[in-house]
């Protein structure tokens, strides 16, 4: 059987993602380690033995031909690009495709009796380390809750109550995916962008891949999750868009000869306009059709 190497690690990811399973489940169906199963992914093994392969695709529930495939998406929209030459767009979700932060904090603060300023604050200090995957969610529980000085705290809770779609951008999401190859590349906690796409907050679509920072271990404005992306799209940094809300990772991601766009949260409306023109949506949307 051919094996399709280099899109193994990217289509065991998606199909993964669409059964709805972490790594962590995964291994413990498929008997098999965190370390390999991570190794595989990120495509550090190309070319595991057939008995792990077949061991996945048993635990995912489909056929060994199905798993491996050609790794490849045979869509049109692989070929279009914008007219600054952009063939693939990454998004970054929290505080670009969602927002959820001041309710977040503001919903703690009035349940604790404290102030939401301090409660953001104790978020800071420890959301770099569970969104790397250094912490897990009952690590990041404690922590936070031992430096706010309260007994316990869910936080995956208050976030998914409190999160809610960034007007307009799941419009645009869908429509990206149906003329450019797209991604999602995010800080975020272990276990809630699965979540996010499951209750489709974030569009439940076929992404091209998704960097996951809790997953790859890596968060922006770090060059390597940069250099991962890029990996993963095959393709040049030219021809590669970020749209994101955070400065430093626009920044990173332009030194690094990406074209970027920074979203602006606090002013959705217009960071929606400023997308769209970037993706030529006025033009490509308005496009007549052609039959001949």
């Amino acid at each position: 059987m051919a094996m399709d190497e280099k899109g193994l690690g990217k289509r065991l990811q998606e199909m993964r993602r669409r059964a709805g399973l972490t790594q962590q489940q995964l291994c413990q169906a498929a008997n098999l380690s965190f370390s390999t199963l991570t190794k595989i992914e990120r495509g550090a093994i190309k070319a595991p033995s057939i008995f792990t392969i077949s061991a996945i695709a048993k635990a995912l529930g489909m056929g060994l031909d199905e798993l491996v495939g050609t790794g490849s998406n045979s869509n049109a929209a692989q070929q279009k690009a914008t007219r600054s030459g952009v063939r693939f767009i990454y998004f970054d979700v929290n505080g670009c495709l969602v927002r959820f932060y001041h309710r977040a904090f503001a919903r703690v603060a009035k349940d604790y009796s404290l102030s939401p300023d301090l409660v953001e604050m104790a978020f800071l200090h420890y959301n770099d380390e569970v969104c790397k995957g250094n912490i897990n969610m009952s690590e990041f529980n404690r922590m936070i809750a031992r430096r706010l000085g309260i007994n316990s705290l869910d936080w995956q809770s208050y976030y998914l109550s409190a999160v809610e779609p960034m007007p307009g951008m799941s419009r645009i999401v869908t429509w990206a995916a149906q003329n450019y190859r797209i991604g999602l590349m995010t800080n975020i906690m272990p276990g809630l962008l699965n979540e996010l796409i499951a209750r489709n907050i974030v569009p439940n679509l076929q992404y091209d891949t998704i960097i996951d920072s809790s997953e790859v271990g890596i968060i922006k404005p770090d060059p390597a999750i940069f250099k991962l992306a890029r990996d993963r799209a095959s393709l040049p940094e030219s021809q590669l868009l970020l749209v994101d809300d955070t400065r430093e990772n626009i920044a990173q991601a332009e030194s690094m000869g990406w074209h970027v766009l920074w979203f602006d949260y606090a002013q959705p409306d217009e960071s929606v306009e400023q997308v769209e023109m970037a993706l030529d949506m006025d033009i490509l949307a308005t496009e007549p059709v052609s039959f001949g």
